[in-house]
């Protein structure tokens, strides 16, 4: 069972997704429903004895494109909607033990390339509104396969974080005519102080107001509202940064970084391209190596974050650590 609830008072859609709790949750270390299939017949999502990146549907999607109706009924106060939408998983490889961070350079380019494509591809259907390209990683992230993957969620409405900055973005350019990403990265690679690392195309900041210790953001430095509005060589300068972005962050402590790595860019409904700003955002949570930074009541009651650590502190750690060159 999927559904739509419409919250009232945080103005927001909650999605119900009941069947969600028989996922697979660490499977026997025998097993990955990632893998390509194995010689014993046991069935695995690919289909293909190997492959370089895969894009399969999710066993267990949030939102569906026939979804069931929904469990109870509605009203005007507490609308009730079918959880139209789609979900994926992005294998980025077939090997079970790689480790992101040390796979070539020109992975990380074809796996932009693969993302713009399902953007595109998703995007153009009337139902969808947002494409969110997202990564959980590690289990203190609540990873439970450890095949290197990312996901993508293509929602049948603009997601509220999403659309809370688009709400800021929009008010921006009414008054200045200009685009707050635009001038925020400007601003940024001006002052070089929160800069982490950086390419023809992109920047890689600890943002002024990080609400993690080690938070990064990627943003593109020319006004690009989408991943489908960056050119080829813009494509692969991304793919090049976010390798050595990932680089520095398992060096930071000596082991793979967790995070959640989150798309924001413009809504596929027609809406935001002169405001819309494609950037990605990095959300580890460590803030020491022994140390993890929870999610509690400031953060999670009252939506107020508290950072630790002096983001121009973090930035200087981690540019340290970046690889001159993506190899």
């Amino acid at each position: 069972m999927s559904e739509l609830r419409w919250d009232p008072v945080g103005r927001e859609w909650v999605i119900t997704a009941t069947h969600r709790q028989d996922r697979t949750f660490k499977p026997p270390k025998d097993y990955c429903p990632f893998c390509p299939p194995r010689d014993d017949g046991v069935p695995t999502a690919v289909t293909e004895s190997d492959f370089d990146i895969a894009v399969v549907e999710n066993g267990f999607p949030s939102l569906q494109e026939n979804p069931p109706d929904p469990a109870v009924d509605g009203d005007d106060l507490r609308p009730v909607e079918p959880a139209n939408g789609v979900c994926e998983v992005v294998l980025y490889t077939s090997d079970h033990e790689a480790v992101t961070s040390e796979l070539p350079a020109s992975k990380f380019r074809k796996l932009v390339r693969v993302w713009r494509d399902r953007y595109r591809d998703l995007g153009a259907r009337e139902e969808i509104d947002y494409v969110y390209l997202f990564e959980n990683k590690g289990e203190e992230m609540g990873v439970t396969l450890q095949h290197p993957h990312g996901q993508i969620y293509a929602y049948p409405f603009v997601p509220p974080t999403i659309e809370r900055e688009l709400d800021s973005s929009r008010a921006y350019h009414e008054e200045s005519g200009a685009c707050l990403f635009c001038d925020l990265v400007a601003a940024e690679v001006a002052a070089g102080e929160r800069v982490v690392a950086e390419n023809d195309s992109f920047a890689a900041v600890v943002p002024f107001s990080a609400r993690y210790a080690y938070e990064v953001h990627v943003y593109a430095k020319e006004h690009r509202p989408s991943l489908d509005d960056c050119s080829v060589a813009e494509c692969r300068d991304l793919g090049s940064l976010l390798k050595r972005l990932l680089v520095a962050y398992d060096s930071l402590f000596g082991f793979e970084m967790p995070f959640v790595m989150a798309t924001h860019q413009q809504p596929t409904d027609g809406t935001g391209e002169d405001y819309a700003h494609f950037h990605l955002e990095f959300y580890p949570p460590y803030r020491t190596a022994e140390k993890l930074k929870y999610l509690a009541g400031s953060e999670l009651g009252a939506g107020t974050y508290i950072n630790n650590k002096l983001p121009e502190e973090a930035a200087s750690e981690l540019a340290e650590l970046v690889p001159e060159r993506a190899e």
